[in-house]
């Protein structure tokens, strides 16, 4: 699961550099950092709740 939703949030990198997604926060390219912050924070949450 999150090797899966780690390879999600690098695809999503990639495109977010190629051609801004759109979102609220997400409207220009250099935002793709901001990506990579929500996916740590997600696969934090989903190790939290495994234990």
């Amino acid at each position: 699961m999150i090797k899966l939703l780690s390879l999600f949030v690098v695809l999503a990198m990639i495109v977010q550099i190629i051609k801004p997604i759109g979102l609220p926060g997400l409207r220009r390219r250099s935002d793709f950092w901001k990506l990579p912050l929500a996916g740590l924070v997600v696969i934090i949450a989903i190790s939290a709740f495994q234990l």
